[in-house]
């Protein structure tokens, strides 16, 4: 696949990645600060993970999921 668009999106920096296929249909993805990224991941998507994902970032995207799964509990 080739790397078409890498968008950043919400507050808590995720990446909204468009591919192009072998066969010209795009392939559509999104990464979370908190994913683990592949060691063969595209070099520009690291990058942008390095620079965006900053330790402040994660912090507040863990502490929103957490008030999201108390909400589910109520």
């Amino acid at each position: 696949m080739k790397l078409d668009k890498i968008e950043v999106c919400t507050e808590y920096n995720h990446l909204q990645i468009r591919e192009i296929m072998d066969d010209g249909k795009y392939h559509r993805r999104i990464l979370m600060c908190d994913s683990t990224l592949a060691d063969d991941e595209h070099q520009q998507i690291k990058d942008q993970a390095e620079e965006l994902w900053t330790d402040e970032v994660k912090t507040l995207y863990s502490t929103w999921l957490a008030e999201q799964e108390a909400k589910l509990k109520e």
